[in-house]
């Protein structure tokens, strides 16, 4: 699926008052990597964290989002790292989902993995030419295991942005209007 050019907003939130709603300390922040708002068809806030043990302290109060969102009170929260279950894989991240969106956290997010493909490629590889090839890992901590394929290819100053993976059957509802 090709998903829509990608955006990035500063955020410039508390984030004391953001690591404190997802379970965590500031200390468990990647401090070279910037916080910020991203989106290929959704935004989400890319959240980068130094090490893949502490997603699963991570108990998210979902709830205060919009109140720590400020710039945009409706997003997701989308932490991530570079630390990795799969040896292919390149990003961890886990999902939280906004308050009025009636999930608390999803365990693959195909939109958010695309925008972390573009963050990827902008913040971690900065000089790419061309195209890079990233495996998304999502779901671990609450017992799935997610992966989505990511391609972000340089073009004229932005990046086309596709993903790919399987689909599974979870189950059967009906959705009223």
């Amino acid at each position: 699926m090709k998903q829509a050019a990608p955006q990035f907003e500063a955020f410039n939130g508390d984030k004391a008052g953001l690591v404190s709603s997802l379970g965590l300390d500031i200390e468990d922040l990647e401090s070279e990597l910037p916080i910020v708002y991203g989106s290929t068809g959704l935004w989400t806030l890319l959240v980068p964290v130094k090490e893949r043990s502490s997603f699963k302290r991570m108990k998210a109060n979902n709830s205060l989002f919009p109140q720590l969102l400020k710039e945009m009170p409706r997003a997701s929260v989308h932490p991530f790292c570079l630390e990795t279950y799969d040896n292919d894989a390149h990003m961890h991240a886990r999902h939280f989902s906004s308050p009025f969106s009636g999930t608390l956290e999803d365990p693959v997010t195909g939109t958010a993995s695309g925008v972390m493909g573009a963050y990827y490629a902008k913040y971690i590889k900065d000089d790419l030419e061309g195209e890079v090839h990233l495996l998304i890992e999502q779901g671990h901590e609450i017992g799935k295991d997610g992966r989505v394929r990511v391609t972000a290819t340089k073009n004229d100053g932005t990046y086309d942005i596709e993903i790919t993976g399987n689909a599974v059957y979870v189950k059967d509802f009906e959705v009223e209007v």
